[in-house]
């Protein structure tokens, strides 16, 4: 289990360093489109990027959160429920949300790989969309294992010792 804690970590920083930097160049393409709009005209295609590129931070913003713990839980009615029941319950949400998110990055890894095969491009720009598809995947891909991972350790024995 440590080796994959460490794997999952590792992963986990490469996302969020690749998804800082797609946030750092969203922040410089809108303060140049903003400038370039008043002094000349608009940078075409910033709209596209955008999306796109919210798309990824967002998606490699996912497992981290979930790492530290950084989602929103509103617990008022599992906080008057016995720590083994809470425990189940965890372990149960974690499976759950690890069946979603495993099923939504297939499902989007299959619509990347119909977008390579076919060749699509965006509107403005003509550019290749799949890898930032593929990149969405690879988040949800993450996040889901990050799951797996947690229902797992809520599992095990070790955890009740600890606490």
């Amino acid at each position: 289990m440590h080796t994959l804690d460490k794997l999952i970590q590792t992963l986990v920083k490469i996302l969020v360093f690749v998804g800082g930097v797609a946030l750092v160049v969203m922040i410089c393409l809108t303060c140049a489109n903003i400038f370039f709009r008043l002094v000349w005209f608009p940078i075409r295609g910033t709209f596209e990027f955008m999306g796109y590129f919210g798309a990824v931070v967002t998606a490699f913003a996912l497992a981290y959160t979930e790492v530290k713990k950084g989602h929103i839980a509103v617990d008022v009615v599992v906080s008057g429920f016995s720590r083994k029941t809470r425990k189940y319950l965890q372990v149960v949400n974690s499976f759950v949300y690890f069946l979603f998110f495993a099923t939504a990055a297939w499902h989007i890894a299959g619509k990347a790989s119909n977008l390579r095969k076919t060749g699509e491009v965006t509107e403005t720009l003509q550019v290749i969309y799949y890898p930032f598809t593929y990149a969405v995947a690879l988040g949800f891909g993450v996040l889901a294992l990050v799951l797996l991972v947690n229902a797992v350790k809520s599992l095990s024995p070790e955890k009740e010792h600890s606490t």
